[in-house]
């Protein structure tokens, strides 16, 4: 393990953001992950490219998540073509009438649908994308829209796949340290509060839709209010449903609004069926019980395929020839190649990270120091840097939990060990948040329509802001015991920091 094990990740963060070519600056990375594996030898390196490559995509759960993007796509293209969203937006065209109700719609919404991030994303992207573009909302706001209330969501729950992994990886924890008395769940439960990142975010969400933007979201919702650009001239969003698809069947010109609510009610139901079946629900479990065991993979697999069939059976109904189905299907496929091309790249640098050692390497650069009043603040460092690395916020929360419970045990005790969790999940999905190779930045990226790396450029301001906050209130619970009195500062903080700076920037 040595300082290389980093440079793999900072070249592919770096690179997409300088050229805006997000598929070869991940390449590079790989292949210069390749070139440190075999010591100089550039040959040996594209060799160790491609089995990388090959390794992530025999894995059975990215194979079966590969399968669920491609449903999630050919249902999406089936809902638009049936004309559900178009129903949706004449439902509510009446209610929602400027661009902050737009946004609010996404936002609530985007609340409402907590089970899980990437469905998220779909429900929320197809439901709001056109009402905002009705009002000029630049395609980036409604991108951080998606993003910030996607994954804060999903890891607070009260039921989700996320809640599901990460009272796993606390109970595998547990168990190494034979804390027979200490209760998974609980102990999730009781970290919520200190999960400062996630809750300051979905507030940091409606404070920027109720107040003024800043930084390059404020020159991007300039650009779309004054000129009707959605996306800024030369940027190229991953994909277009309404390009890749064309216009609705001409039969859906009068759809009704259950074109829309069905597939999406499927995509729900059978999602958390399918979660609390393979966990071992049928044979007694709890749904908390079986989300700590369940298969996510399998059960949004089985939810997108469902979702799927409404849609085909809807369009059908509404006589659309099978040729009509297919070619529909196969055009929202070919909506989610660019992402699907992206996750085989971003697991591909996990591969990369894993194999150089990138996580242990970080984590040994602070574990000598540590005490307890830092313990909280390193452990959110950490883990944003492993999760802005690697692009996953599971793989930052597997590679961390094991390590931090037992440093906070070991320091402080039980009543310690709530704290440090909460940091875990804070540090990671702030990580996710501004990686451009964050699975769930590229689906915000694609259901809003926007270009990806002008979604992250304009979403790490905000980001930084609350994860700025979120480090000062880690700072603080070494003096002040009470997680109500820090998250009441927190807002307050984060509140005035928004406001200070939507009334400097020179855009608004």
């Amino acid at each position: 393990m040595d300082i290389l094990s980093i440079v793999p990740p900072l070249v592919a963060v770096a690179l997409a953001i300088i050229t805006r070519r997000v598929l070869l600056s991940l390449f590079i990375s790989i292949w210069v992950g390749g070139l440190i594996a075999a010591n100089g030898n550039p040959l040996a390196a594209v060799a160790e490219t491609f089995t990388w490559m090959k390794d992530v995509m025999i894995d059975p759960w990215n194979a079966r998540f590969l399968v669920l993007i491609a449903f999630l796509g050919a249902g999406a293209a089936l809902l638009f073509k049936v004309g559900g969203t178009q129903a949706l937006i004449r439902t509510f065209e009446k209610r929602i009438t400027s661009g902050k109700r737009s946004l609010l719609f996404a936002y609530i919404l985007g609340i409402l649908v907590f089970f899980n991030d990437y469905v998220n994303s779909v429900i929320v992207g197809n439901a709001s994308k056109d009402l905002n573009a009705r009002y000029r909302v630049s395609r980036e706001k409604l991108a951080y829209v998606l993003d910030a209330t996607a994954a804060p969501m999903a890891t607070i729950g009260p039921v989700s796949d996320w809640i599901g992994f990460q009272v796993s990886v606390i109970a595998g924890s547990f168990a190494a340290l034979s804390l027979v008395d200490a209760q998974p769940y609980s102990m999730f439960l009781q970290s919520i509060p200190w999960n400062f990142y996630a809750i300051l975010s979905l507030l940091a969400v409606l404070t920027v839709i109720l107040g003024k933007d800043f930084g390059p979201m404020a020159k991007a919702e300039k650009r779309s209010r004054e000129t009707g650009q959605l996306i800024e001239e030369g940027a190229v969003p991953l994909s277009s449903v309404e390009e890749d698809i064309g216009e609705p069947f001409e039969s859906a010109r009068k759809p009704s609004v259950w074109y829309f609510i069905l597939p999406l009610a499927t995509l729900i139901v059978v999602g958390i069926f399918g979660l609390w079946y393979t966990g071992g629900g049928p044979d007694g479990l709890s749904l908390m019980e079986a989300l700590e065991n369940t298969d996510v993979s399998v059960a949004l697999t089985w939810a997108a395929f469902a979702m799927t069939i409404v849609g085909l059976v809807i369009g059908l109904i509404q006589g659309m020839s099978l040729k009509e189905c297919e070619e529909t299907m196969l055009a929202g496929i070919r909506t989610m190649l660019p992402a699907l091309i992206i996750m085989v790249l971003a697991w591909s640098i996990g591969a990369v990270v894993d194999t150089l050692g990138t996580a242990e390497y970080v984590v040994g650069l602070t574990e000598g120091w540590m005490t307890t009043g830092l313990l909280p603040l390193l452990i959110f460092i950490v883990a944003m840097f492993i999760s802005f690395a690697t692009g996953t916020s599971w793989g930052t929360m597997t590679i961390l939990t094991p390590i931090a419970i037992p440093l906070a045990f070991t320091i402080s005790g039980v009543e310690f060990i709530p704290v440090v969790i909460g940091a875990i999940f804070a540090g990671a999905i702030f990580g996710d948040h501004i990686s451009p190779i964050s699975d769930t930045t590229v689906m915000a990226s694609i259901f809003a329509g926007s270009d990806h790396i002008a979604h992250v450029t304009t979403q790490i301001p905000y980001a930084l802001v609350t994860a700025a906050v979120t480090g000062v209130l880690y700072i603080l619970s070494s003096f002040i015991g009470s997680v109500v009195i820090l998250l009441l500062i927190g807002i307050v903080v984060q509140t005035l920091v928004f406001r200070y700076l939507g009334n400097r920037s020179q855009y608004n």
